[in-house]
This record gives C-alpha cells, structure tokens and sequence, in this order.
C-alpha cells in the first residue's frame, strides 16, 4: 500500500515537471546560464584576486603561464598587406603597356637625363603592371647609366639581365665598357674593366669593333695605355678592321698620360698616317687637347721618338702592328708606346735615308711635327720646349694645322677654334690673327669661345682686356652666361669690382654660385686682403651656399700664408707694417672661427672638411628629378645647342698688338 502511494505522488511529479519544461524552456535555460555564467566569473575573480599576472608567470609550482589578453594590432603587417594587395589589385589589361611603349618611356627620361625615373619603370611602373622587362629595357638603361658614368648602377643592372635568364649582347658589354670610361672613379672603373674582361673570357666570347673600341677606351681614359695598346695588336691579330675611331680612343688614352701623352700622340700620329687612316675633325680636337694638357717626358726618349718618326717617314715600309715597348729601366713603372724602328733591306737605302735625315734636320723654318713628311725645321734644344705654345710650335704653329686640316678635307669648328685659342701664345697679336681666321673661315662662335678669351687674359693679368671681351659678346648678338661671369671674377682684385660684378649679375637676374665666389677668394688670397677676403665668407654665409673643395683650399693655403708672415714678424718686432698686420690677421681669424663654425667645421682638419663638402658624383642619379623638369630647363643639353653667331661685327682691326701699348675692341656700326 505504502509503495502505491508513493509510486503515485512520483508520477503526478514528474508529469508537472514536464509539462512545466514544454511551456517555458527558454526561461529555464536562461536562468541556468545566468546561473552557470555567474559561477564562472565568480571563479575567474577569485583567480585574478589570488594570482597576479606577475606572480603567475614567475610561479614555478604552476605548470604553463597566465597570458595577459593581446589587443588586435590597428594596423597590419607590411608584408601582409603588399601581399594582400598584390592578390587583390591585379592590373588591368588596358594599364599594362607594349614592350615598344615601356622603352619609349625609357627614352624620354634619358634624353633629358632623368636616370631615377628612367630606372623607375623597370624597379616601379613594369613590377605594378606585373610586366617582366626584355633585354632591350635592360640595355637601354645600361646604355643611360654608361653615358653619365654610373657605372655601379650599371653592373647592377647587367647582374639583373642575367638573373632574369636573359641573353646578353654585345651592345651590353660594349654600354659596360664605355660606363667604366666614363666613371669619375678612375681605379674603380678599371677594376670593372678588368673584371668584365675576364667574365668575357670565360664565356669564349669573341669581342667584335665595337667591343674592342669600347675597351680600348675604358683602358685609356682609366690610364691603362699599355692595355689600350695591347688590345689595338689583338683587333689586327684578329683582322679586324681599325679605323679613325680607334685611333681617336687611342689619342684619349694620351691625354690621360699628362707626363708623357704627347710623346704618345705624336706616335699614334704618325701610324696614322702609315696605315693611309685619316683623320677626322675630332682627331685634330684631341690632338689639341694632348698639346695643351700633356708633356714631352724625359728629353733622351722624347729624341729618339723624334728621331724615329722621322726616318720611319722618309723610306721605312708601313707596319700595320702597334707594338709596345718599355720605358728605360729607371722608369719600369711607366710605359711609352713607341713602335719599333723599320727595317730597311740593304744599306744604300741605309745612306740614303740618312742623307735625307740630315736634309731635313738642316731645314730652316718652323719646325712640323704634323704632317706625313715631318721635320724639325730650326729648332735649336728641345729642352726649352715646356708650354703649350711651344708644343703648338713643333707642330708648325695653328696656321700649319689649318693647313694640314685643309689637306685631309677636314672643316675646322668651334671647338676646334676653342681649342686652339687654349694653346695659342698668350699674346694680343695670337688672338687677332686667330680671330681673323675665324672670319675668314665664317665659323659661328659660341660664348664658349669668349670664356675662354676672357679666362685666357685673365690669366695672364689682363683684366681691362677681359672686361673689354663683354663688348665682343654683345657685337656677335650673344649673351653672357653664368661661366662668363665665373671667369670675370678672376680679374676682381678688390672689394669695389667685386661689387660691381655682382651688381651686375644681379642686374642680369644671374644668380651667384659658390664657383664664382671661389675666383673671387682667389684673388683675395693672393691679394692678402683680409676685408675681401670676409666680404667673400659673409656673402656665402648670407646666401646659404655651400663651399667646395676649391673653396677651402684656397682658405687653407692663406691661412698657411699668413701663419706664416705672423711667425716671421714675432722674429722681427720692429719689421714695419707688423701692427696692421696683426689687427686686420687677428680680426680675420675670429670672423674665419665664428664662419666655420656657422658651416660646422669648426675644428675639423682640411681632410675632414673636404669630406664633408664633398658631393659624391652618383647622389644625384638617386633622386628623382624636380617637378617641371623639361629639356630647355637642363643645363647640360642647352650646352648642346648653344646659340652660335657671327663675330663679322667684330672689328678685327681694332685689336692692336700688346707691344703697340693700346688695347681696344671695335664695333661696326
């Protein structure tokens, strides 16, 4: 009975409780979560109030850390968001461009000389539009680099070429030789050179001309003439054909050898003429230049050089190889390109190649290093030849090397008349015969040409006559230019005329540069005008330039100079002007202190500073152009195409000679 009854209440329990969980099941399951969610955060507070986040991660009894809770970073990885980006934003068909397109792009930028950009469209443009570059991108920027002697860049970018699998060509080794021609680091570009020259090699690739111009150029300008040399034997080993222009590398490669290139040049000269290779008007323009840059060398070699040219013209027969042979053995470290003496098949041609020798050695007159039947003339030493005057003179003078251009049916330019007018004697009666050749020739001039005349008198303390080369300028309808400016502060010996010519250029809204600031400290120095001298520090100070090189040297050598001139007058107290001397020096040296520390080199010895103001020839192919950047706007293509007039307004007649007394310059009307 007892166990009915409580069988009984157990089913009338359940069946409430059941009914009661079908009407309400989310309140019933709500309360339990509230219920459970409670307990559980009751549980973490007493945890949190136990432990501490210190104390549980130095706890050793507890196995593992408590991890405090990491906000989500704001932002995203770098990586993660180029790679995002990358699988998201793909290009669209019409953004990418042809391969004709892209080097189009190319082209313009380094027509007007914007290398940063010109390498942006294959590191930046041709990566966004997902584009892979050919090796015509690759060469022309190798060609760009090459050009303004960038030659890292350039290497880096042949390493590129060779990592994207593709195929290097000739024009590629040909564009990395003339970068290392052109690199302002002479020993860096010949450790390229040499380098490249190996990988070539190993390759068992054959150079053709061009390859072997390049090199012969490389070798040169970097001052490897025994290289250069080397490498015209192997193009006629290899019965390739050599013309003008190898032999105008060749020439290059003299002028690089200032103690001996001229020595070279006429060598290289007169194989020219052996060969029946004639030259063009740029060989005449080196030519040029080894006259006034290069030397003769010791006078022994430089005779039997002579010696040699002038039996090999009279009956030796023509020799195609340009051997080399070494200096005397004092000079085992320098080379001279000398080819070697012809031979000569019976001893009558012996005599009578002596005979004609003597001849010519007998010959009075100019002497004629020049043309293809060469002679000293009446030179009596040749010791005394030690200017470029008289270099000019064993060729024959400037008339005998228009004659000789005439000969060859070369047309003289500008540059070939600017070039002469560097070698010409420094005399008025030079100048006016070769300013009448220039009429008579009917050669446009440039105001290249009046720079250098201006330079030219400056030099030689001609200031009035400089000055009077502005009147010139303006009978040929040409304007000054800021390196005219830069010329005619070589002749500011004071204070007053340097004013005047800044005033001038203020007028002619040019702006000054540190440059002709620095010919302007030129002559301060030397003129030991202390209150110039300042002038010139305040001036740069005012107008936030930065000094060069040139600059601080000049500074350095009149400190050295005045230091100098102060121990001398401590040796002797009484000596007169010491007491001007020492108030203007101390005075001086405290504005010099408080400049250099402005400039922050104060205390810095001249290599340090020279460090500092030094500007590495590269920096400016990192950096993108200014905005605006156009052809007329870039200084080095407006060289180029200088304007060049007439100088028929000139009155040549009016320029009477230095020995007359009077200096003028005539105008016609």
């Amino acid at each position: 009975m007892s166990s009915l009854v409580i069988n009984t209440i157990r089913r009338q329990c359940l069946s409430q409780f059941r009914g009661l969980f079908l009407q309400r099941p989310s309140t019933v399951l709500s309360r339990g979560l509230r219920v459970s969610y409670a307990a559980v955060t009751q549980r973490n507070n007493t945890i949190k109030d136990d432990f501490s986040l210190l104390e549980a991660t130095n706890n050793p009894d507890q196995f593992g850390t408590l991890s405090p809770q990491v906000d989500e970073p704001e932002t995203l990885d770098e990586g993660d968001l180029r790679e995002q980006d990358f699988l998201q934003n793909k290009p669209s068909t019409a953004q990418k461009l042809s391969v004709r397109q892209y080097a189009d792009l190319i082209k313009d930028h380094l027509k007007n000389n914007r290398i940063r950009e010109a390498l942006d469209v294959i590191e930046v443009r041709m990566k966004q539009d997902r584009v892979k570059p050919v090796n015509y991108h690759f060469n022309l920027l190798i060609g760009g680099c090459a050009r303004v002697g960038y030659s890292k860049k350039a290497f880096q970018l042949y390493n590129k070429m060779k990592q994207h699998g593709l195929k290097v060509t000739g024009g590629t080794y040909t564009s990395l030789f003339n970068s290392c021609a052109n690199s302002p680091f002479l020993g860096d570009g010949l450790n390229r050179a040499n380098h490249l020259r190996e990988v070539m090699l190993e390759k068992g690739y054959e150079p053709n001309e061009s390859n072997y111009n390049a090199m012969i150029k490389a070798y040169g300008r970097c001052g490897d003439l025994k290289t250069a040399f080397q490498l015209v034997d192997e193009m006629v080993a290899r019965r390739l054909s050599i013309g003008t222009d190898t032999f105008n590398f060749l020439l290059q490669a003299c002028i690089s050898d200032h103690e001996y290139g001229f020595r070279h040049a006429l060598l290289v000269w007169h194989r020219m003429h052996r060969m029946r290779i004639r030259p063009d008007r740029y060989s005449f323009n080196l030519l040029l230049r080894c006259v006034r840059d290069c030397q003769l060398g010791d006078l022994e070699t430089t005779e039997q050089v002579i010696e040699q040219i002038l039996s090999d013209s009279i009956g030796s027969r023509s020799q195609v190889k340009l051997p080399i042979a070494e200096e005397n053995e004092q000079r085992t470290s320098e080379t001279s390109v000398m080819p070697l003496p012809a031979k000569v098949d019976s001893s009558s041609e012996v005599v009578t190649i002596r005979q004609e020798l003597s001849e010519r050695l007998r010959h009075e007159g100019a002497p004629d290093l020049l043309s293809p039947v060469p002679h000293l003339g009446s030179l009596v030493k040749l010791g005394e030849v030690r200017k470029s005057e008289d270099r000019l003179l064993l060729l024959g003078g400037s008339s005998n090397m228009f004659a000789e251009m005439k000969r060859c049916g070369v047309e003289p330019d500008i540059r070939t008349i600017t070039e002469l007018l560097d070698v010409i004697p420094p005399t008025y009666a030079a100048e006016k015969q070769l300013l009448a050749t220039i009429k008579q020739l009917k050669i446009r001039c440039d105001v290249d040409f009046f720079n250098i005349l201006i330079k030219k008198r400056s030099m030689r303390f001609d200031y009035e006559g400089a000055r009077e080369v502005l009147y010139m300028i303006e009978a040929a309808n040409l304007e000054p230019d800021i390196v005219t400016y830069g010329v005619l502060a070589l002749g500011c010996q004071t204070q007053e005329e340097a004013k005047s010519l800044l005033k001038m250029m203020h007028d002619a809204d040019v702006r000054m540069n540190i440059q002709i600031l620095g010919a302007m400290l030129r002559q301060g120095c030397a003129k030991k005008n202390f209150r110039y001298v300042t002038e010139i520090l305040n001036i740069v100070r005012r107008e936030r330039l930065k000094p060069n090189e040139q600059f601080l040297g000049h500074l350095e050598a009149f400190s050295k100079v005045c230091e100098k001139q102060d121990r001398d007058y401590d040796a002797k107290p009484r000596k007169k002007g010491r007491e001007e001397f020492k108030m203007e020096y101390n005075r001086y040296r405290m504005q010099l202190d408080a400049w250099r520390e402005h400039m922050g080199l104060q205390g810095l010895a001249l290599d340090q500073a020279l460090g500092i103001v030094r500007e590495h020839p590269w920096e400016q192919f990192k950096e993108p152009q200014a905005e605006g950047f156009e052809k007329t706007k870039n200084p080095k293509l407006r060289h180029k195409h200088k304007r060049q007039h007439s100088i028929r307004k000139v009155d040549v007649d009016a320029i009477v000679d230095q020995e007359e007394g009077t200096k003028g310059v005539g105008l016609v009307h």
